[in-house]
């Protein structure tokens, strides 16, 4: 443990009884004294607070900063308007996913948020592909207050940010403290991200602990309910070997970056990923799992199709509180993706049938307004 980074939260961590373990090179809470489980139903049904603050936060500025990064990935940054945030992804020049981010139009800048286990390639990369424009590592904590009652806690605290609708970002002040704040997060449900100074973490943290409905929650509950959202993890569901379009994630390629928009291709991979777009010729699918019984089926289980050829592999899995079922989604052959086909996985020698099935497993609650 002694080599990980922690995170400004890490003695309040401590003092919550938090089991910490190694992620991403830094030391975080897998669960509190709660248990996974009742986290994950905590947030579910009334609001948790999650620490995010080992993800990377960028800030980008230079000349046209949106123009340039969308060298670098295949969204529609140009059409992002001021306060609005955008999920898109680098790609490689093989067509594959290098990472996923969030994207702010801040006005003068970009801010982006990138994924911690990628946050130091993601920064070279920014750096050698915009080497003209400024890129700057932000000092930050990041806090994520997600749930249904995340919104009656904001209100009491912050209620101009119950003014924005999902995807919109703004900054305000927190009992003194400068936040930068999204209505989005990794669950599937209503809530916020709080961007916020690194020796102010701690005490917002606080702050929002002392509400009623506030628990600490930690990753093991945040990869369940992210896992409900029908929400990828990279490097488990989507990473250098996945395309977007094979990851069901054509939405994320902007109207206006492809063949026929305005500005067609111009990012890493265009090419073959432009033609699997058009063609529909890629091979495998990602897809949603639904299991039968409470045995949890795990990344990592083949998948085979009712005559017992092998048709994929599960990417993410596990037993669904909310769902009160497995669920899993994995990768199978284009002719097994098929909503309501069944797949069987194999689990210590034995295997399970699952069925295709639509993704999120659970309705969201994204405030839209």
């Amino acid at each position: 443990m002694s080599e990980l980074k922690r995170t400004p939260l890490h003695d309040l961590h401590r003092e919550l009884g938090a089991k910490l373990v190694p992620f991403a090179g830094y030391e975080m809470p897998v669960q509190y004294p709660l248990g996974v489980k009742k986290e994950h139903e905590h947030t579910r049904a009334s609001c948790g607070l999650f620490d995010v603050s080992h993800m990377g936060q960028v800030l980008l500025s230079g000349p046209s900063p949106a123009q340039a990064l969308e060298t670098l990935v295949p969204a529609d940054i140009l059409g992002l308007a001021e306060g609005m945030q955008r999920y898109a992804l680098f790609t490689s020049e093989e067509g594959g996913i290098l990472d996923d981010l969030m994207v702010v139009n801040a006005g003068d800048h970009l801010y982006l948020v990138v994924n911690a286990a990628c946050k130091e390639q993601d920064i070279a990369h920014l750096r050698r592909g915009l080497s003209e424009h400024r890129i700057e590592v932000a000092d930050r904590g990041l806090l994520a207050l997600q749930g249904p009652q995340a919104a009656a806690v904001m209100q009491r605290l912050c209620p101009e940010a119950c003014e924005l609708v999902f995807m919109q970002h703004a900054r305000f002040e927190i009992e003194g403290i400068e936040v930068w704040v999204s209505r989005s997060g990794y669950t599937g449900e209503d809530g916020f991200e709080i961007s916020v100074a690194a020796g102010d973490t701690e005490a917002l943290a606080r702050r929002l602990l002392a509400e009623e409905e506030v628990e600490a929650i930690g990753l093991g509950a945040r990869d369940s309910l992210r896992l409900e959202a029908g929400l990828c993890l990279y490097g488990h569901d989507i990473d250098t070997t996945t395309t977007p379009v094979e990851a069901g994630l054509i939405w994320a390629i902007g109207k206006p970056r492809r063949r026929g928009g305005e500005r067609a291709g111009g990012f890493p991979g265009a090419d073959l990923i432009l033609h699997q777009v058009e063609a529909k010729d890629h091979r495998r699918k990602r897809v949603g799992l639904l299991g039968e019984g409470r045995a949890p089926v795990r990344e990592g289980a083949e998948l085979f199709s009712e005559d017992g050829r092998h048709v994929g592999t599960v990417t993410s899995g596990g037993f669904g509180p909310s769902v009160g079922r497995p669920v899993a989604m994995g990768y199978v052959a284009i002719e097994e993706a098929a909503i309501g086909g069944v797949v069987h996985a194999e689990v210590r020698g034995k295997r399970l049938p699952m069925t295709v099935t639509r993704m999120p497993f659970v309705a969201p609650g994204y405030y839209r307004g």
